[in-house]
């Protein structure tokens, strides 16, 4: 497993992060599929230690994944796996409590003692604002960056980092809160972190950056046959790149061409879907969900950037391939 200089962290993480999303099984909130479906709990605490011997030292979860169980998951682990030898990150922000908005600083509070709890750990390595939704003047950011700052020198968590589906976002607030960490959602489909300026931000300020959502949920593997469904709390059950039969053909074309150029790597879908983010972003690694030991299996396989020329070769063939038809985009809409 590579390992890579994470920013101005200074620390040595693995380019790999064990993403815990799918460890919280499925969930809903406020009737809408959240989770992920046909976790087995056993499975995915095993799953935890054999990635850390295969050297993925670097986890990732949020308080609000299956509700903090996917936090207990791995507060349960430290049996087995030496706390101090995992970097540790989790997140705040998604759960408001009995609060009318995101980020009310008792929330916040709370959150945190119930996320150590959840751990089984005296400190979180890192701590992430989990998206950007701090009102709509921006008014409950500062308070939150001032707590979290004070968690840090109580010695509760050790680094800032600032998370959002939007690089756009992340970029907007970026200067406020000077975080040590980014995380933004990146995959060779959908990928605005050079355009929004993020990258330019990242580089300038030496932090360190995290993309999740590298396969797109597993869509970009290329493994689905047709149109898929997912049991009850799934969330990609709401999403219509899972219909378009065009769409996940294309992908599956996708996926032998990569397994023709890539054929001499064991995992050759793999290594070039998250080498292709890798080779741009030196203080960089992706976010890999892994619950099952197959996952981790893969995921030990792959953290290596690509050379700049199979990069850009990547990136045009999903450019040109990943994208939903208009079509579907209608029939998806009809149907819900």
């Amino acid at each position: 497993m590579n390992h890579v200089r994470f920013g101005r962290t200074e620390v040595q993480t693995s380019t790999v992060c064990l993403g815990t999303w799918g460890h919280g099984g499925s969930n809903t909130v406020g009737g809408r599929p959240v989770g992920w479906f046909g976790t087995d709990e056993h499975e995915a605490r095993e799953t935890l230690v054999q990635a850390f011997r295969s050297g993925i030292t670097h986890w990732d979860t949020a308080d609000v994944y299956g509700g903090g169980r996917a936090e207990q998951l791995i507060g349960g682990c430290w049996d087995t796996v030496p706390r101090s030898e995992v970097f540790l990150s989790t997140k705040v922000g998604w759960d408001p409590g009995s609060h009318g908005h995101y980020y009310h600083p008792e929330q916040i509070r709370r959150q945190l003692e119930s996320s150590l709890r959840n751990l089984n750990s005296d400190w979180i390595d890192l701590y992430y604002l989990h998206h950007c939704e701090f009102g709509p003047r921006g008014e409950y950011l500062d308070e939150a960056v001032d707590l979290l700052r004070t968690f840090r020198q109580a010695g509760k968590i050790r680094f800032i980092g600032l998370s959002d589906w939007k690089s756009e976002a992340i970029v907007k607030y970026a200067s406020r809160v000077n975080p040590d960490v980014v995380q933004c959602y990146r995959n060779v489909v959908d990928d605005s972190y050079e355009s929004s300026g993020l990258k330019k931000w990242v580089e300038e300020r030496d932090a360190g950056v995290a993309f999740f959502s590298p396969l797109k949920h597993a869509l970009l593997l290329g493994l689905f046959e047709g149109p898929v469904t997912f049991g009850a709390g799934d969330h990609r059950s709401a999403l219509r790149e899972f219909r378009d039969f065009g769409l996940i053909s294309r992908l599956r074309a996708c996926r032998r061409e990569l397994e023709q150029r890539f054929g001499d790597h064991p995992e050759p879908v793999l290594y070039g879907l998250v080498g292709a983010l890798l080779a741009d972003a030196p203080n960089s690694c992706v976010v890999l969900g892994q619950r099952r030991l197959d996952h981790a299996a893969a995921a030990a396989n792959v953290g290596e950037p690509l050379s700049d020329d199979d990069a850009r070769w990547v990136r045009q063939l999903y450019q040109q391939n990943g994208r939903v038809t208009r079509a579907s985009w209608k029939s998806f809409q009809q149907a819900r």
